[in-house]
């Protein structure tokens, strides 16, 4: 394993705990779907580089199909994981906008 897919594998990774564990946090249903398509994508790099690992390092036929598939899978991920961030982008973001037009209200009659 060579220290660039090291580096990108860890990077991946955390990235996507990072995203997984804010989206379960979050309570807004737009904005959590936005979170969660960026965990998506984040597991498809993580993904796409483990099967590209695989496949620069070949040791046998096993390797290539396993890497074929995990790079498969990884493509998937990232592409799905853009299509909805892009959707849910500017539903979350009409939702940030009404949340903090309602707490500057809260805020203002206190």
């Amino acid at each position: 394993m060579t220290p660039v897919f090291i580096i990108i594998l860890t990077a991946a990774i955390a990235v996507y705990v990072y995203y997984k564990v804010k989206a379960v946090r979050t309570r807004a249903h737009a904005h959590r779907r936005w979170v969660q398509a960026k965990a998506n994508i984040s597991l498809g790099v993580f993904m796409a580089a483990f099967g590209a690992n695989l496949l620069q390092l070949i040791r046998g036929p096993v390797d290539i199909i396993v890497g074929i598939v995990f790079l498969l899978i990884g493509a998937a991920n990232i592409v799905f994981g853009w299509r909805a961030y892009r959707i849910h982008g500017p539903y979350a973001a009409e939702e940030a906008k009404r949340q903090r037009l309602a707490d500057e209200q809260r805020q203002g009659r206190s």
